[in-house]
């Protein structure tokens, strides 16, 4: 446009052509002008419409509350990590999910089939024990639908994530660093026992399992086009490793599980080696293929590359997977794993 009025300007020393209507670029920003001009009046007019047409508008939107935003996270391949090798490594980027991680998924499937059952209606208490990204989903999942949640956490969980927790509107209730996960687990039971609310047990509810049965793996199969090999990934309450690889499993029995567990005396946040009175019981062992024993100090380094290397800044348990997936890369092509990106509370971790 700047080009096309220079023109005319310079051809008549200082002013407008006599016959400038008579100039086809001036005819057309005449036009062009007054289709702006009406564009602009109907986007007013609009504005002072009944606020009925908004609603219409606001139902052809993709994604209606912040819950249909949960899943359909991207897979994104490793660069500079798998150094000259030709294997490929995917990684999962649950990080996109709202409340930051995969445990989004199972958090509203666990209250969504649990009202279709008629096993809960909003304004009913809820109660978790939880070490942090499930407790943080449930919290946010219960403000959507209008529960009050309470969640039960050992007291060394990092203020980070009692914080999230909180500004979603849930009640925490610590319990000893001596006690953990066991003892919070323990005291879920005794609080639904005296009826002070309905446990939900991410640990014993198939819903958990469900919600990756139904999502995470039918995501992978598509992402992929079906030529995933391996799904690596670390084990909590065991509902990701389980339902993805039932999915996997059917599309493809040769795809091999293989899961994550801390080994001796290591503490990474999100893995568990659970005593066998507490193995979660979703877990079925004969859906694993390996179990890889992960060491804190491997899996903490693996978190700093990625970040470093491959601009993906996560948590201690999704470095772990990626550490299982360099071992297995040495020997497979195509491994595929979830990891989220955004689940790293402090920086100071990454130095």
């Amino acid at each position: 446009m700047g080009t096309l009025l220079c023109a005319p300007w310079q051809a008549g020393a200082g002013k407008w052509p006599t016959n400038a209507l008579a100039h086809p670029a001036l005819c057309f920003l005449g036009i062009t002008t007054a289709l702006c001009v009406i564009w602009a009046l109907s986007v007013c007019r609009y504005d002072r419409r009944p606020r009925r047409l908004d609603r219409e508008y606001a139902m052809t939107l993709q994604y209606q509350t912040i819950a249909d935003c949960v899943g359909n996270t991207p897979l994104v391949r490793l660069q500079r990590m798998m150094g000259t090798t030709s294997n490929t490594i995917l990684l999962k980027l649950e990080g996109n999910n709202p409340a930051g991680s995969v445990k989004d998924r199972p958090a509203l499937s666990m209250i969504t089939r649990a009202e279709l059952r008629g096993q809960i209606v909003p304004g009913d208490t809820l109660i978790e024990a939880t070490s942090g990204n499930t407790g943080i989903a449930l919290a946010m999942a219960a403000a959507i639908k209008g529960y009050r949640m309470i969640l039960i956490m050992p007291d060394n969980s990092s203020a980070e994530r009692k914080a999230a927790m909180t500004a979603y509107g849930a009640e925490l209730i610590l319990v000893s660093k001596d006690e953990g996960m066991e003892g919070a687990r323990d005291l879920a039971d005794r609080m639904q026992a005296e009826g002070r609310g309905k446990v939900l047990d991410q640990f014993a509810n198939g819903d958990n399992p469900e919600a990756h049965y139904t999502s995470t793996g039918p995501e992978i199969w598509q992402q992929t086009a079906g030529t995933v090999t391996h799904f690596v990934s670390s084990m909590g309450t065991t509902g990701t490793i389980m339902g993805t690889s039932r999915y996997l499993k059917e599309q493809n029995p040769d795809v091999q599980i293989v899961g994550l567990q801390p080994m001796e005396g290591a503490s990474i946040p999100g893995i568990r080696r659970w005593p066998y009175e507490y193995l979660p019981k979703i877990y079925q062992s004969d859906r694993v293929d390996r179990i890889i024993d992960m060491g804190q100090t491997e899996a903490e380094e693996t978190m700093r590359r990625l970040a470093r290397e491959e601009g993906i800044f996560c948590g201690v348990s999704s470095g772990g997977s990626v550490a299982g997936a360099l071992r297995i890369a040495r020997e497979v092509e195509n491994a595929t794993l979830p990891a989220h990106g955004r689940r790293q509370e402090r920086a100071d971790s990454c130095r």
